[in-house]
C-alpha cells in the first residue's frame, strides 16, 4: 500500500474544539535548528505554541484528504488525538465530538479507497496524566493507556484494520534529552532523579500496555493487525577494528531491545543482565510478563531517515552506547541542514537487520526529508526530496524483491506539510503538499501541489515502476 504519514499534533489544529484536552504537544513551545522547544508548564500567555492550530486539518480534512486520492494514496497514516476522545485522559466515558470527527475522517477516507494506519500514542499524551500521576513513571498509566485503546478499536474497528500502539517508542533511549523523554512517556525529570531508571520503567509500563491492547484488539476483530513503531537508526561501526564493532553491536542491542519485547514477548538477555547489574525495572510482575508473551505484535511499524556511526573509546570498556553522546561523523555521508545523515542503503540494511531478528512483515511509516522550500511563481521545485525519496523506495524495491522481505505499505514523512516535532518549525517542510503557514503562524493555509506531488503520483499509479 502506497500512502503517506502525519501525526494528529502535528497537523490538525483545533486544539480546544470538539471538548479536546490539552496534550503535551499543547505546552511546547516552537523553536528551530539551533534552539529546543521549550516545554511550559501548562498554556502560558504569550508563547507561541505552533500546534494549537498546526495547518488545521480539523476544518481542511475533506479538502486535505481529496487531494490525498488525486495523489492515488492507498493508505494514510495519522494517529487518534487521545485528548480528543479522553480530554483528562481519567475520565469515566469517553467525548462524542472527538469519537464522531474520526467517525468523519475515516469515513472521508474510504470514501476514496484509502485505508487509514493509525497509531494511537503518537506524542499526545494528556497532560492532565502527567500532571496528576507523573506520566508513564506511574503504573495506573497502563489503565489510561488500555482504555484509551479500547474505545477506539471497538469504534473504529469496521474501518481501520491496521493499528500502532506507541509511536518510536525508543527514540527514549536518549533519555538526557528532556524533550524525548517527554514526548514518549510524559515525564519531566526531578532534581536528583535517575533519567535513565525512570526511563527503564515508563518503558516497561508501556510495552505492559501495548501487550494488552495487542490482546484485546485481537479479541475484539480477530481481522485487526497490531504493530509497534520504532525508530530505526542503523548504528554502523566507524571502522572494522573489533571493539568498533563490538560498540555497534551493544548499541544496536540498547537501542532496538524494545522491539526485541514487542515483537519476541519477553525481555532479551542482554537487557535482563544490564537491568540486573544496574537495579533498574524493579516493578515487573509475574502478570506483567504473561500479557507480554501473548501481546506479541503482527508487524514492525518503523521510521527511516538516517543512519549513525560510532565507535569504541578507552573510557568505555562495558560498550554501553550513550544516544546523546556517543555517535560521530559517518566520513562517507553527507548531512541535510538539520545534522541528519543521508544514506539510501542504510534503510535496507535496516530491514535487513529487523527480518533478521523478529521474522514479522513491515511497514515503512515514515521516511523523508525536511528542507525549506520555496514557491516561485505558485510552484515548488523540491527536486532534493523527489531525488531523496527515490533512492529511498529504490533500496526499498531492493529489499522487497533481492532479499525476500515482505513489506505491507511505504507511508513517506509527510503527506502534507505539517508542525515539524522537533523543532515546532513550519519551515522544516516534509510534505507532498505546501500549506502556506511561516514559523510565526502566519500565512494563508492555501495548498499548493509540489513537483514530488506529481512525481509521487506517477510512481503510485506504476507501484513503484516509474520513478
Amino acid at each position: 500500500m502506497w500512502g503517506g504519514a502525519v501525526a494528529a499534533h502535528q497537523f490538525e489544529g483545533g486544539w480546544q474544539e470538539g471538548h479536546k484536552g490539552i496534550s503535551i504537544a499543547d505546552v511546547m513551545t516552537s523553536g528551530d535548528a539551533h534552539t529546543e522547544r521549550t516545554i511550559t508548564d501548562g498554556v502560558q500567555p504569550g508563547n507561541n505554541y505552533p500546534n494549537h492550530e498546526a495547518i488545521d486539518f480539523y476544518h481542511h480534512y475533506k479538502e486535505d484528504i481529496k487531494l490525498f486520492a488525486e495523489m492515488g494514496f492507498k493508505c494514510f497514516r495519522t494517529s487518534i488525538a487521545w485528548t480528543r476522545i479522553f480530554p483528562n485522559g481519567d475520565e469515566a466515558t469517553p467525548n462524542e465530538e472527538g469519537l464522531a470527527f474520526y467517525d468523519d475522517v475515516f469515513a472521508e477516507c474510504k470514501k476514496y479507497g484509502i485505508e487509514p494506519i493509525v497509531t494511537l500514542s503518537h506524542f499526545e499524551i494528556p497532560f492532565h496524566l502527567i500532571q496528576e500521576y507523573g506520566g508513564f513513571r506511574n503504573r495506573k498509566m497502563i489503565d489510561f493507556f488500555v482504555k484509551f485503546a479500547d474505545v477506539c478499536f471497538n469504534r473504529y474497528h469496521d474501518q481501520v484494520k491496521y493499528w500502532m500502539t506507541f509511536n518510536e517508542i525508543n527514540n527514549q533511549t536518549n533519555y538526557n534529552n528532556e524533550f524525548l523523554l517527554y514526548t514518549n512517556s510524559g515525564i519531566k525529570v526531578e532534581p536528583g532523579e535517575d533519567a535513565e531508571a525512570l526511563m527503564f520503567q515508563a518503558a516497561h509500563y508501556e510495552l505492559v500496555a501495548s501487550s494488552i491492547a495487542v490482546q484485546h484488539a485481537h479479541q475484539i476483530d480477530p481481522s485487526m493487525q497490531v504493530g509497534c513503531m520504532i525508530a530505526m537508526v542503523p548504528l554502523y561501526p566507524l571502522d572494522s577494528k573489533p571493539s568498533d564493532i563490538m560498540m555497534a553491536e551493544k548499541a544496536m542491542q540498547k537501542r532496538y531491545w524494545f522491539a526485541d519485547v514487542h515483537a519476541h514477548g519477553e525481555y532479551p538477555v542482554f537487557m535482563e543482565a544490564y537491568f540486573a547489574k544496574k537495579g533498574f525495572r524493579p516493578d515487573i510482575t509475574d502478570a506483567d510478563r504473561y500479557n507480554l508473551a501473548h501481546g506479541t505484535v503482527d508487524y514492525i511499524g518503523f521510521s527511516y531517515y538516517m543512519s549513525k556511526t560510532v565507535r569504541a573509546t578507552d573510557d568505555n570498556p562495558d560498550y554501553d552506547y550513550e544516544d546523546h553522546t556517543g555517535d560521530i561523523q559517518n566520513p562517507f555521508l553527507e548531512n541535510s541542514e538539520w545534522g541528519w545523515s543521508v544514506d539510501p542503503e542504510g534503510l535496507r540494511y535496516g530491514m535487513n537487520w529487523m527480518y533478521d531478528r523478529y521474522h514479522l512483515p513491515q511497514f515503512i511509516v515514515e521516511n523523508g526529508f525536511g528542507a525549506r522550500d520555496t514557491v516561485v511563481d505558485g510552484k515548488v521545485h523540491d527536486d532534493y526530496r523527489i531525488d531523496y525519496l527515490r533512492q529511498h523506495i529504490e533500496q526499498m524495491k531492493k529489499a522487497i524483491l533481492d532479499d525476500g522481505i515482505p513489506v505491507i505499505g511505504y507511508t513517506p514523512w509527510a503527506a502534507i506539510d505539517i508542525v515539524s516535532a522537533g523543532t515546532g518549525q513550519m519551515e522544516k517542510r516534509y510534505g507532498f503538499i505546501h500549506v502556506d503557514k511561516d514559523d510565526q503562524g502566519k500565512g494563508t493555509m492555501n495548498r499548493l501541489k509540489k513537483d514530488s506531488f506529481y512525481w509521487y503520483k506517477q510512481v503510485i499509479a506504476s507501484q513503484g515502476e516509474d520513478l
